[in-house]
């Protein structure tokens, strides 16, 4: 069984940073994807950034390039997401996910197979 267990999360102003850390146990596969989503109160599921942790290719949502990075550590089996430049939209429960096969679609969340509990981010302006 997968375990997913996100930190990180936290209040911040606007302009200033975070960074979120995913910790996954209990499944490995070179094929696998891990992503970061999000939800706002009264909006849906947004996917923000997701890796393939074969050859490390990165996927981002338009509203967070260039702000957001997303990296992998293999050795600890960990993802993190790096926030630069947050803005007060950016606030919502964000969520750590794995999927075991990956064939496109890295930011569709209905593709993703386990997830975290979730940690929350606030910017405030």
């Amino acid at each position: 069984q997968v375990q997913l267990v996100e930190s990180g999360g936290g209040s911040v102003q606007a302009g200033g940073s975070l960074r979120l850390s995913c910790a996954a146990s209990g499944y490995r596969s070179v094929r696998n994807c891990m992503g970061w989503f999000r939800q706002a109160p009264g909006k849906e599921r947004e996917g923000v950034a997701a890796i393939y942790r074969g050859d490390g290719s990165t996927y981002y949502a338009d509203s967070v390039k260039g702000r957001f990075t997303i990296s992998q550590d293999k050795d600890k089996d960990t993802v993190d997401l790096q926030m630069n430049t947050l803005k007060p939209e950016d606030t919502a429960m964000y969520y750590c996910a794995v999927r075991r096969m990956c064939y496109g679609g890295y930011l569709v969340g209905n593709l993703y197979n386990d997830w975290g509990q979730g940690t929350q981010v606030t910017v405030t302006s």
